[in-house]
């Protein structure tokens, strides 16, 4: 990625005229937003390293002063190490192979690990024999109001969390307890009533756990959802664990990744055929795009022209993406100006969370290029519409 900076996706169009798509992301926003939030949280943020691996974002992230990372990977890990040495990194996904525990452990020196089954507390064991090793159980709750349940995939039910979190302090063990409501979950009180499951774990187990992560889940504030502000978030958290009764020193936690980095990053995509009120872009569902279809989202977005201006009236267009698959179109329409016309660019904002991380190269495209810029588009924006307003 260049070091140098450009105003905003206009000045990207102007200086360079890309043909491909391209990452316009604002260093100063990531970072920006993760100070907002490590002032609010009341204890400990792990980054959740999968959202955005970029190099440049987490070196915005440390400079915000992110020191703790959530990795799931031993891929995750070498890089948080490699760029920073100093990071403290934590292996929290739940299933791992015997020889990446052991790597973890061994090589990278990873003394914190989740589990959700006796299996995974085996496989700890063997690598560690204890040795000043924390030890996490998630512990499954409720769906939530959330884009994706991840409990569906991941969590021991409180009896079988209880009889883990039992064992592992019985394993020497330093022992904690962790969940996640759901990636953008829009309910606060979700936080509340999982916080009352860990609660039971808790004094079913008769174990006075030294670690609480209570996971990610916090939202970006994108159009036409009513996400409420993080502090309700924060006030449910704050209220949950102070009626645990927890031991004076035990570590809270969380792991956010789309609330601090989502904002940050916009992506400018080019236009290349108009029919009718369809258009086809250069990026689509298999490359940046997959969230707007997993997920549903709507994102802000607004046409970039250089020769000239563009119409004033606005209407929705089916938008596609590049590829030769039919399933490669967007689920909303997006509205913008009724001349729009091929060679145009689209500017396509909040983009940072699950874009780049989770895009493929199916058919031969992807996006791969970063510039930074000092401003992205948001909801609000002059100029901004959204795949909603149609």
């Amino acid at each position: 990625m260049s070091e140098r900076r450009y105003a905003d996706a206009r000045a990207v169009v102007e200086a360079i005229e890309p043909s491909y798509p391209v990452y316009c992301l604002s260093p100063r926003v990531v970072t920006d937003t993760a100070r907002r939030f490590l002032k609010a949280f009341p204890g400990r943020v792990l980054y959740a390293v999968k959202c955005n691996p970029h190099p440049r974002v987490l070196r915005a992230l440390w400079e915000a002063g992110v020191r703790h990372f959530d990795t799931a990977s031993l891929p995750e890990i070498a890089q948080v190490a490699e760029a920073h040495p100093n990071a403290q990194l934590y292996f929290m996904h739940p299933v791992k192979s015997r020889t990446v525990t052991n790597t973890a452990f061994d090589v990278y020196g990873i003394r914190d690990f989740v589990i959700d089954h006796p299996a995974e507390l085996d496989k700890i064991i063997d690598a560690t024999n204890g040795e000043s090793v924390n030890v996490y159980v998630r512990v499954k709750t409720p769906e939530a109001k959330a884009a994706f349940n991840l409990a569906a995939k991941f969590g021991a039910k409180p009896d079988t969390a209880s009889a883990l979190l039992k064992r592992v302090h019985k394993e020497g063990f330093r022992a904690g307890l962790s969940f996640h409501v759901g990636s953008q979950c829009l309910s606060p009180s979700a936080f509340g009533g999982a916080l009352d499951i860990v609660g039971d774990v808790v004094a079913s187990a008769g174990v006075d756990i030294q670690f609480l992560d209570v996971g990610g889940g916090f939202p970006a504030a994108y159009p036409e959802q009513a996400s409420p502000p993080l502090e309700d978030y924060f006030r449910y958290i704050r209220e949950g664990v102070a009626a645990l009764g927890l031991r004076n020193d035990c570590v809270l936690m969380c792991e956010p990744g789309r609330a601090l980095v989502a904002d940050g990053c916009s992506l400018l995509t080019q236009v290349l055929l108009r029919k009718e009120n369809e258009l086809y872009i250069n990026d689509g569902i298999y490359g940046s795009l997959s969230e707007l279809v997993l997920a549903r989202m709507h994102l802000p977005v607004r046409l970039i022209r250089l020769d000239g201006e563009t119409s004033a009236r606005f209407k929705p267009f089916k938008v596609y993406g590049p590829t030769c698959d039919s399933f490669d179109v967007l689920p909303h329409p997006f509205m913008l100006p009724d001349d729009v016309r091929e060679d145009d660019w689209i500017e396509i904002g909040q983009i940072g969370a699950y874009s780049n991380a989770a895009a493929t190269r199916f058919n031969g495209f992807s996006a791969e290029t970063f510039v930074q810029v000092d401003q992205v588009l948001l909801p609000g924006d002059p100029s901004e519409t959204t795949s909603a307003q149609a």
